[in-house]
């Protein structure tokens, strides 16, 4: 085994093991949407000075799973959860060492279910979500290749909106704890990282609702050899999402949590002079959920970002 590989396995070993450690109640969501906030190589800084992005992210929950497999519709009352994540990001070095990070996101979510009477009834709300304020340490080596992540997500989104479930709002109501890490190398003419996310709610709400943790873990690597001529970078992930069940008397532990696994090609392009575009497609190879859940068969995401 080479030294990259021998590297590439250890720094994701460790920090799976930060996740599974750190979570050692059961993981939870119907949505999954944390699995668009790792991977981006923007968010593992190799310079000081500042990086804004505007990042949109698609996914439409419309299968029924139960188990590793899927599920006839008529066994979940959720038919439909389809949802558009827009966010807004900067990320400020100080120097080679410390930075700050924030991320304001806003949803669109559509959502179609049975109401208490079993028609089919359905509810559609455009808001803000909760954002995050986290701190960023890179001061491991000279390079910046090794980082660490911390901070919150604070309970800025509506968690009370009319005709969502707990799980489906765009807001948890409360405070979570974000810690992760990452780590990165460089051949001659390719690349790879590891990096992974922690979120955990720190209380239950005044709904009697806790969101399980979760977990996401991104391993991926990139091909430089064709970006001096084009500005193109093929890359391509693999992308582990874990959530525990949701607690609370509010929560629904039988039929939330889940583990998926993502394979994910995806484009870095060069635009002009710090902006670059990103795009990449995710597509499941494993699920596995609690009870009855919607899952999406694919998901989508892309991101314009701008150094200074």
């Amino acid at each position: 085994m080479s030294s990259v590989l021998r590297k590439c396995l250890l720094i994701s070993l460790i920090i799976a093991a930060l996740g599974a450690g750190a979570a050692t109640k059961a993981f939870a969501c119907a949505c999954g949407c944390g699995v668009f906030g790792i991977g981006a190589r923007w968010t593992m800084p190799t310079e000081s000075g500042l990086n804004m992005f505007l990042q949109y992210s698609f996914m439409d929950q419309d299968e029924n799973w139960h188990g590793t497999g899927r599920a006839s519709a008529d066994l979940n009352g959720d038919k439909d959860i389809r949802t558009s994540f827009f966010t807004l990001g900067a990320q400020y070095m100080i120097n080679r060492k410390w930075g700050v990070m924030a991320e304001i996101p806003y949803w669109d979510r559509y959502l179609r279910t049975t109401g208490d009477d079993g028609s089919i009834v359905s509810a559609e709300h455009h808001t803000l979500s909760d954002m995050s304020l986290m701190g960023v340490y890179t001061g491991f080596s000279p390079d910046m290749s090794t980082g660490v992540q911390f901070g919150l997500k604070l309970p800025t989104g509506p968690y009370n909106l009319p005709g969502f479930d707990p799980d489906t709002q765009p807001g948890y109501g409360s405070v979570s704890s974000l810690l992760g890490g990452y780590h990165m190398g460089q051949e001659r003419t390719w690349g790879w990282w590891a990096q992974g996310l922690w979120r955990h709610a720190l209380y239950t709400n005044s709904n009697d609702y806790r969101p399980g943790d979760s977990f996401n873990l991104s391993e991926g690597v990139h091909y430089d050899r064709i970006a001096p001529k084009t500005g193109i970078v093929p890359t391509l992930q693999l992308i582990e999402s874990i959530r525990q069940r949701d607690g609370g008397a509010s929560g629904d532990p039988d039929n939330t949590g889940f583990q998926r696994l993502f394979v994910t090609p995806g484009v870095e392009v060069d635009i002009y002079r710090g902006v670059k575009l990103f795009t990449d497609v995710q597509v499941p190879v494993y699920t596995h959920v609690n009870g009855y859940q919607l899952v999406a068969p694919w998901l989508i995401n892309t991101a314009v970002s701008y150094n200074f």
